[in-house]
């Protein structure tokens, strides 16, 4: 049995694949910018490209470390609105928001390495969660702003011509 069919018959691995593929997807939309190019508003919403990956930094930090973890928005500094977590800082730049993401990537890992998918998690506000639906969520988070940064950044490489 190869390692391909290892991972088709492990849900876990299959989940924690994905996810780490759309991690690195969002990192990707913004490989060859210049920082300006990265906050550049193409939408009437706040959403730039250095916006989504912020955002999908607190949407992690939600999930992982509130929703599994237990700790609170307030007590892990975190603003408390979806639209407050695209908003840029003036000390913002790409380096700093990939650094942070990749922080919380590793925290988020480290928070469920130990954890069953069936593992039921009690911080989220709404109830409780299975490990198995966080991840559904988060997956299906990252994959959705993937595919707003994939346009966006399409965008931004077309208005260089």
């Amino acid at each position: 049995m190869g390692s391909f069919d290892v991972l088709l018959d492990d849900e876990r691995a299959q989940l924690d694949a994905f996810v780490e593929d759309y991690r690195r997807a969002v990192e990707l939309t913004l490989d060859g910018l210049t920082e300006e190019e990265s906050r550049r508003r193409l939408v009437p919403s706040a959403t730039t490209l250095l916006g989504l990956l912020k955002h999908v930094t607190w949407m992690q930090r939600v999930w992982f470390e509130e929703c599994v973890g237990g700790t609170s928005r307030q007590a892990l500094g975190l603003v408390q609105s979806v639209d407050e977590s695209f908003q840029l800082d003036d000390d913002d730049t790409i380096a700093s928001v990939l650094a942070a993401h990749r922080d919380v990537c590793a925290t988020a890992r480290a928070a469920v390495a130990d954890l069953p998918l069936d593992t039921v998690v009690t911080g989220h506000q709404s109830g409780p969660r299975t490990l198995r639906w966080v991840t559904l969520q988060v997956l299906r988070e990252l994959a959705h702003h993937c595919g707003h940064a994939d346009i966006l950044r399409e965008q931004v490489l077309a208005s260089r011509t």
